[in-house]
């Protein structure tokens, strides 16, 4: 399985080819480089990933390319994780919302200076 790195503090300007080829120029061969990009906007959200080939070495690719200067960026690379449940903002099932802890949060039964 191929390795796969989190490069973050990523320029908004820097697309999928540009960091393939920063990583490239660093001496490792890569496979994939994915930049992501914010759904509404389409910008980029100024991280992304790149997907080392088959037997290069992760923690040297790490301490090798973290802390690089990119268009006057450092940037923060690390070894990128499968992204567990819950994650992405998401609320567990049956939990409340964020904030809220259920009921009208408000409204006219709320008051006491009145009876309805």
């Amino acid at each position: 399985m191929a390795a796969r790195l989190f490069v973050g503090n990523l320029p908004r300007s820097v697309v999928d080819s540009a960091l393939a080829e920063f990583v490239t120029r660093a001496g490792f061969q890569v496979s994939a480089a994915t930049v992501i990009l914010d759904k509404a906007t389409g910008q980029s959200r100024g991280f992304g990933f790149v997907d080392l080939a088959e037997g290069e070495d992760v923690q040297r690719a790490i301490a090798s390319l973290n802390g690089q200067t990119l268009d006057d960026r450092n940037l923060t690379v690390s070894e990128a994780h499968p992204q567990t449940r819950g994650e992405r903002g998401s609320r567990p099932p049956g939990g409340p919302a964020r904030g809220r802890s259920g009921g009208y949060g408000g409204g006219r039964h709320d008051r006491g200076d009145r009876n309805y």
